[in-house]
């Protein structure tokens, strides 16, 4: 899996004309649901240091999704983070996260269609903040909770996050008649289950470097709990230099896209109606790569805001 140095990363969700009215509004009232009980648990168990942490996990998040990396086949895959965001935060928090950048993605960015919006949010603020908790819980207790459990662990929560939640929008494409079962499952397995690998190894490697910087925030017993401007600075650096990497996104087609192409029906896609950051280049910027990176940068800003004032709103309703 290789970076190739192209102008801008790939816009990745499911489009409008995807999905037929039907399914989108049946998973609109589901992720507005289950968004719903997301916003009570949280407001029962916020620790204080998960306020900061949700910010910086969104931001970092979205950073790291404008990063796509190639895959063999002509196709690319992008960071999802709904492991990394479980594993620090729990699926409750982990969802909001997940919404705050799946919603800012669509909104703004015009990256996945308004109408589709409820079924990302399902696949991937859900579906795989669920199936990331649900696997990462069950390997954590196969290597009986060890420190040396946790990397193992991440990997195969990362890997089925993007594999389920592949399978997820299959479905959805099934259930509105734009591509088969015996079609769409296949080629969306087979394609995501490279993907998590990548997912995987990012995963991983995000948990080894907490467990040498930070363990705290793995909640590992007897580990410090330092202050919150360490989480705040790491986080919004870190963030900045994804941003600052993101023209070198693959220019490949990601999964949904390629599997649309080979099928044959990339052209239910419908163009958003209205336009503002589209394809995450900033309007008025001649150079494309400059024109990335400021779109890039308007876009943690914004998700930071987000997801931080969800957390201290609902902080402030439990207080």
């Amino acid at each position: 899996m290789l970076l190739s140095p192209v102008p801008s990363p790939q816009p990745m969700h499911i489009p409008d004309g995807f999905l037929s009215i039907l399914v989108s509004i049946v998973f609109w009232i589901l992720s507005l649901l289950l968004i719903g009980i997301a916003l009570r648990k949280t407001r029962q168990s916020l620790a204080d240091r998960q306020v900061p942490l949700m910010g910086v996990l969104a931001a970092a998040i979205f950073a790291g999704q404008m990063l796509n990396f190639s895959v063999t086949g002509g196709t690319s895959g992008h960071l999802l983070g709904a492991a990394i965001a479980t594993i620090l935060l729990g699926p409750w928090q982990a969802i909001l996260v997940m919404t705050s950048v799946v919603s800012v993605q669509a909104l703004l960015f015009q990256d996945g269609g308004i109408f589709a919006l409820g079924a990302n949010i399902f696949n991937m603020a859900i579906i795989g903040v669920f199936v990331s908790h649900a696997v990462y819980t069950l390997a954590s207790r196969l290597f009986n909770h060890s420190t040396r459990g946790l990397l193992p662990a991440s990997f195969l929560a990362a890997w089925a996050s993007i594999f389920i939640a592949s399978l997820s929008c299959a479905l959805q494409l099934a259930l509105s008649g734009t591509s088969p079962a015996n079609i769409a499952v296949p080629a969306m397995a087979a394609i995501h289950a490279l993907i998590g690998i990548g997912e995987g190894l990012i995963t991983t490697g995000a948990v080894a470097f907490l467990l040498a910087a930070r363990k705290d925030l793995l909640t590992i017993p007897g580990a410090g709990n330092e202050n919150h401007r360490g989480i705040l600075l790491g986080g919004i650096l870190t963030s900045i230099v994804l941003v600052v990497l993101s023209p070198l996104a693959s220019s490949h087609p990601d999964g949904l896209e390629w599997v649309a192409e080979q099928h044959g029906f990339i052209s239910a896609a419908r163009e958003a109606f209205y336009n503002i950051i589209p394809d995450y280049a900033m309007p008025g910027i001649s150079n494309e790569a400059l024109a990335t990176i400021a779109a890039g940068i308007i876009g943690i800003v914004i998700v930071f805001g987000v997801a931080f004032g969800i957390a201290r709103t609902e902080k402030r309703i439990s207080a």
